[in-house]
């Protein structure tokens, strides 16, 4: 690998990368057991060397997908397979390329030499191994006590080589799995529901807010109405008073007349 001034200078550029990432508006964290379930092939190897790839670019899309020490590839030796369902048909001891490492939008993946890890491996349509990130998530794991348990609770490794400290294949743990009920199917279940309850919340607002508009129409169609009865009351008022004979006035005769009678 190169130097540490390097690496610094990598994993700033991998900081950059990280404030343009756009994951799905519907992911969710999920975890190593539910992820494990959907890896295509799980392994347990040791990276023997780490090699500078100048075709990384072909699974990354930074703006800066052709800079120079981003894309790495790695060669690998399997120490132990996936008990059941590997896709992956080789002998313990075999040697081959993991490709497509590097620095990502939103992950970055990167090992160094002379360590062990547990990956989670996939093959492209170009029958590359490359990491599989399943959900967007880290699919390599350190050779830590924390990690040997919590794969040892998964599943068990076979085609182990001499001396691999890891849980290997008994008949009796495939009818445990048999019985088992998975996790990323219990978690699908999960998120649906949660999608569900999210959509009936969406058209509760909206039904809220059309039941909030048809009450302030409502105000304003009384509003209207006490103005208009108003309106009503005062012209109805106004057109008694136009129409209401005058009272007759007496005639100044009359009154003369009326004056001399008395006398």
């Amino acid at each position: 690998m190169r130097a540490p001034a390097a690496l610094v200078s990598l994993l700033a550029l991998c900081a950059v990368a990280a404030r343009a990432c756009q994951l799905p508006h519907d992911w969710r964290p999920q975890t190593e057991a539910c992820r494990a379930e959907l890896a295509e092939i799980i392994v347990f190897a040791r990276v023997l060397a780490v090699h500078e790839d100048a075709h990384g670019g072909a699974y990354n899309y930074l703006p800066w997908q052709h800079e120079a020490g981003l894309f790495f590839s790695a060669e690998i030796e399997l120490q132990c397979d996936q008990a059941w369902g590997s896709m992956l048909e080789v002998p313990a001891g075999s040697r081959f390329n993991v490709t497509g490492l590097g620095y990502f939008p939103c992950y970055s993946y990167s090992v160094v030499e002379n360590n062990n890890y547990y990956f989670f491996l996939r093959m492209d349509e170009n029958y590359n191994i490359i990491p599989h990130g399943v959900n967007f998530q880290d699919p390599i794991f350190p050779d830590t006590p924390e990690n040997h348990r919590m794969f040892a609770s998964l599943f068990q490794f076979s085609n182990c080589t001499a001396g691999t400290q890891v849980h290997t294949y008994t008949p009796e743990w495939e009818a445990q799995e048999d019985s088992r009920l998975l996790c990323s199917t219990v978690q699908k279940a999960l998120f649906e529901e949660e999608e569900k309850g999210k959509t009936l919340s969406q058209k509760v607002k909206v039904l809220e807010k059309a039941n909030n508009h048809l009450r302030d129409k409502v105000k304003n169609l009384k509003r209207l109405l006490r103005l208009a009865k108003r309106e009503t009351k005062d012209q109805t008022g106004l057109l008694k008073q136009l129409h209401e004979p005058e009272p007759e006035l007496p005639h100044p005769q009359q009154d003369t007349t009326q004056e001399e009678e008395e006398k």
